[in-house]
């Protein structure tokens, strides 16, 4: 099985910072794409960033430029680092994963709990 931890959420004031970590455990081969994904209250859960093993990262519209994405392979963890936040930036964040179990095996994705991030003065 697979686990997604999400940590780092908070209340921030508007124009603040805020790191969300992604941890991925339990049987894992290999990592394909990760991504943070976003749901406000009474929303849709929308995208926000997403960062393959090796490549560019691609960020939604509204948070390019002041949020960034990483990841360390090695430790199987991602991170998304978000700046000049906005009150419309408040939603559940989400972390997501393709992630093949073992090898031979069929590839999955997996979702974390949701961390909340609130911006708010």
């Amino acid at each position: 099985q697979v686990q997604l931890v999400e940590s780092g959420g908070g209340l921030v004031q508007p124009g603040g910072s805020l790191r969300l970590s992604c941890a991925a455990s339990g049987s894992i081969d290999s990592i394909y794409d990760m991504a943070w994904f976003r749901q406000a209250s009474g929303k849709q859960r929308e995208f926000v960033a997403v960062i393959i093993s090796r490549g560019t990262p691609t960020y939604a519209d509204s948070v390019k430029g002041r949020f960034t994405i990483s990841r360390d392979n090695a430790k199987n963890t991602m991170w998304l680092q978000m700046n000049s936040l906005k009150p419309e930036d408040t939603a559940v964040y989400y972390c997501n994963a393709h992630v093949r179990p073992t090898k031979g095996s069929s590839s999955n994705y997996y979702w974390g709990q949701g961390t909340q991030v609130i911006v708010s003065s």
